[in-house]
């Protein structure tokens, strides 16, 4: 038998009108308005929109970065005018409007920041693009769990495990995909066990997860420590993929380079997202999936494997986040480093909330991450006079506003977290 879909039936996880998300703007836009404005600095801003070695250059743009502030911040004050007027006739403020918000935001900040001095735009995005495929991966992971109704807090770990497998299979092997394919395999595996225990033993799906992180963090350290340090060069030297420039569109001004001139690891990430999306919203193999995570008694009753399907779908997904760790080494740095992700894995599972257990959405407020963790490392070098433990903490704290404020009040699938005894 097959189950028929109303329209926008499972389509997105539900959003409730909430009063946070407007007050927050207002307490942001007041912050942009205000101290990067009127109270900004007096001093001239440039934006360079191309790189340095880019065939076509766009001119750079010059301006004081207190008209930055004031400028940018009237713009946000209208959106927060706009999100209170959308609440008031009891509608949820759009997601993507949070998005847009925290974007010029970053602007904004980029400009109060780099006063003096100029804002290499082109070099920021497409580091933040990189910097945000561990979480981009371990998102969609999020997203394939927990739409079949399975909570999966370890994705932390098999981050780190899809990490390390890389990194060493790469080296031993001298081959970075055998790493890459290697690093999907250990991170499925390890998402087997958690599916195992959480779907054919019903135990308590967090307390499996948080085992899971603790016993891979254990492991990767104890071998990083006793084996990796000891024989570096022959252990853990993969190196990375090189960077791929696709003919005539790395050459589009601003975005050819962010998009189209990059490591196989972000076009994986580019493939997959709609892939993700087509499967889960426009096939039936979709809608049963949801089905599970929803209805789960329902889904049952029209013939559809309850535990199977989410077996094979968390197990995919541990597939997913093992090459979001294989971005982090072969993809980006190049080797693994002990507890190199950093809790990545849990600003994931806040991305896949934010997100609403959609996987476009998911992949923009990653973004938002990624900007932030680029941003930590570049306002060092533009303000040493920030303490850097508060720099530190920017992408944490991020996250909170993010999950706490913008994110409003959401329905998550109907049956996460719950196991299903068939009957």
């Amino acid at each position: 038998m097959s189950i028929q879909a109303t329209p926008g039936m499972f389509s997105l996880a539900e959003a409730k009108v909430s009063w946070k998300a407007p007050w927050l703007m207002a307490v942001f836009a007041a912050i942009v308005f205000v101290g990067f404005g009127l109270l900004g600095r007096r001093e001239p801003v440039v934006y360079t929109l191309t790189s340095d070695r880019a065939s076509f250059q766009l001119p750079a743009i010059e301006v004081m970065s207190h008209m930055v502030g004031l400028v940018l911040g009237a713009l946000l004050v209208a959106i927060t005018v706009l999100a209170f007027v959308w609440v008031k006739l009891k509608r949820p403020v759009p997601l993507w409007w949070s998005l847009v918000f925290g974007f010029i935001s970053i602007v904004a900040l980029l400009g109060w920041l780099a006063a003096g001095d100029r804002v290499p735009f082109a070099f920021i995005l497409g580091n933040a693009i990189v910097l945000a495929l561990p979480i981009i991966f371990g998102g969609m992971a999020g997203v394939m769990s927990e739409r079949v109704g399975v909570v999966n807090i370890a994705i932390e770990g098999q981050l780190l495990t899809g990490a390390f497998v890389a990194a060493v299979v790469s080296t031993l092997t001298g081959n970075l995909y055998l790493g890459m394919v290697a690093a999907t395999i250990a991170a499925a595996l390890m998402s087997m066990v958690l599916a195992v225990f959480a779907i054919r033993y019903l135990v308590d799906q967090i307390i499996v997860g948080v085992v899971l992180n603790v016993l891979v963090i254990g492991i990767t350290n104890f071998l990083y420590s006793q084996w990796l340090t000891t024989d570096a060069e022959n252990t853990n030297a993969p190196g990375t993929f090189e960077i791929v420039a696709i003919p005539v569109l790395s050459e589009i001004p601003i975005l050819g380079p962010v998009l189209f001139e990059n490591r196989v690891t972000v076009y994986l990430a580019f493939l997959l997202i709609p892939l993700l999306w087509f499967v889960l919203f426009r096939t039936s193999l979709g809608l049963r999936a949801r089905s599970v995570g929803e209805y789960p008694t329902a889904a049952d009753t029209m013939g559809i494997n309850v535990g199977a399907t989410r077996f094979w779908w968390v197990t995919m997904g541990g597939a997913l986040a093992g090459l979001g760790g294989a971005a982090l080494t072969i993809g980006n740095v190049g080797a693994f480093g002990k507890e190199m992700t950093g809790g990545q894995g849990f600003i994931a599972l806040a991305v896949v909330i934010l997100g609403r257990w959609h996987p476009f959405y998911m992949s923009a407020a990653a973004l938002l991450f990624g900007f932030s963790i680029i941003l930590r490392v570049w306002a060092n070098q533009v303000s040493p006079g920030i303490p850097t433990d508060f720099i530190i903490m920017v992408p944490y704290l991020v996250t909170i506003i993010a999950v706490v404020g913008f994110v409003g009040k959401v329905r998550p699938p109907a049956a996460v977290g719950k196991p299903y005894v068939k009957e």
